[in-house]
């Protein structure tokens, strides 16, 4: 008897070891959320998302149907070539997830077939190219809750038009997110009757004397005013250049928000600012905007209880980071609710990727209270993956304490009083 209980308890240890060794390794409970974004030039950006993901994930104290979840950063420095090989890490991750991404679009635009063909889950809170979630087939693995360059240039100059201007010359960084810019930007003219003055490019990391010589062929072309796409680092050397010209030679600037991730208003403070007729686009939802939802109230001070540095809402730099990535974290944290997890990675991630095209529950939202915000994606709806939209834009501007005021939405007006 006591030979065949001990026969039968190594059986049953051998089972559960082959059983053990068999689980999904994603079975102990522990999952990795993949941030791909520019930690070294856009620090402040990325750091902004890393935060809004974080007090997202703090609410449900970091487990998520009996999963703990964790940030796994990987800076790729703005070089297309690091993160291509932060998604091949990825990949070999058992533990990883999916990932968001960060404020520069040219990676994606680079790495968006490699994406799609190896069924990533990505999540984008601030690249705003347009092709990016545009995929040339069905399959289709990112999602955006953010701005789309689709009909960002359109709106950047309805508010141009608004104002009186008629006459914009295009100041464009030269990669795939100043080209998609700068197709969207002259259709919208176009469509307005209007052409370009003229259309200049520059590089990354241009110098002083050279932003110099275009803001005067700007100038020079008739101009009345700039339309801006560049990042905080090409911002700042622009703005330098611009308050060393004669006040003839300034021109107003009207700037997407690539400007809004680094230290541009830090660098180029609120006495400089005086002399510079300069706004940029921004998403409807800001911190000091009063009054306050009790959402984005508890929002705030969770953020103000998790990170010493933050005592104010001014205290969240490029908070557009910060709001898209709660937004967006607060998307997945319902559809990985209704899919379910399961431990083994690859399946999780198709249901998740599903449950977010068919999101059973409003989620509320900073910036709105989202309702089935993306759907299947097919080439006859290229928007699925696209949680904002026109009416959820706002041009916005520095004030003296750096924090950013938003203006009145021209688009959502329009659209108010046509249902009315």
């Amino acid at each position: 008897m006591e030979r065949y209980l001990n026969k039968t308890t190594i059986n049953i240890v051998a089972l559960f070891l082959i059983l053990f060794m068999t689980l999904p390794a994603t079975a102990n409970g522990n999952y990795s959320i993949y941030l791909d974004a520019d930690f070294t030039g856009t620090k402040t950006a990325s750091l902004s998302i890393q935060q809004g993901i974080n007090v997202a994930l703090a609410e449900e104290n970091f487990h998520i149907n009996g999963y703990q979840f964790e940030i796994i950063a990987k800076d790729h420095r703005g070089s297309s070539l690091r993160s291509k090989r932060n998604l091949e890490a990825f990949l070999a991750d058992s533990n990883a997830l999916l990932v968001f991404s960060g404020l520069h679009s040219p990676p994606l635009l680079a790495h968006k077939d490699f994406i799609n063909n190896n069924r990533i889950l990505v999540l984008n809170p601030w690249a705003a190219a347009g092709p990016i979630t545009r995929a040339t087939d069905n399959n289709n693995w990112i999602f955006r809750l953010s701005i789309d360059d689709s009909n960002a240039g359109s709106f950047i100059s309805n508010h141009a038009f608004k104002e009186g201007f008629k006459n914009p010359f295009l100041l464009l960084e030269d990669t795939g997110w100043g080209r998609s810019n700068n197709n969207t930007m002259v259709k919208a003219l176009a469509d307005n009757g209007i052409k370009p003055k003229g259309i200049s490019w520059f590089n990354w990391g241009l110098g002083i004397n050279h932003a110099k010589i275009l803001l005067r062929q700007a100038q020079s072309s008739g101009a009345d005013v700039i339309f801006f796409v560049g990042n905080a680092t090409e911002g700042k050397t622009f703005a330098k250049a611009m308050l060393a010209l004669e006040t003839a030679l300034k021109l107003p600037i009207r700037s997407h928000w690539g400007i809004t991730g680094g230290d541009f208003a830090e660098v180029i403070n609120s006495e400089a600012r005086e002399k510079i007729d300069l706004q940029f686009i921004q998403t409807q939802f800001s911190f000091v905007t009063k009054p306050q939802s009790l959402l984005a109230q508890q929002v705030l001070a969770q953020a103000i209880a998790m990170y010493p540095e933050i005592s104010v809402a001014n205290d969240i730099k490029a908070a557009t980071g910060f709001v898209h990535a709660y937004d967006l974290t607060k998307l997945l944290i319902t559809a990985i609710k209704q899919s379910g997890l399961t431990g083994d990675k690859h399946h999780d991630i198709n249901t998740i990727k599903l449950a977010l095209e068919h999101l059973k529950k409003p989620v509320q939202g900073l910036i709105k209270n989202y309702l089935t915000p993306y759907s299947p994606y097919t080439l006859e709806n290229i928007n699925a993956h696209e949680a904002l939209d026109e009416t959820d834009y706002a041009m916005g501007y520095y004030q003296a304490d750096d924090s950013v005021e938003l203006l009145p939405n021209i688009h959502l007006n329009k659209v108010l009083n046509e249902k009315n």
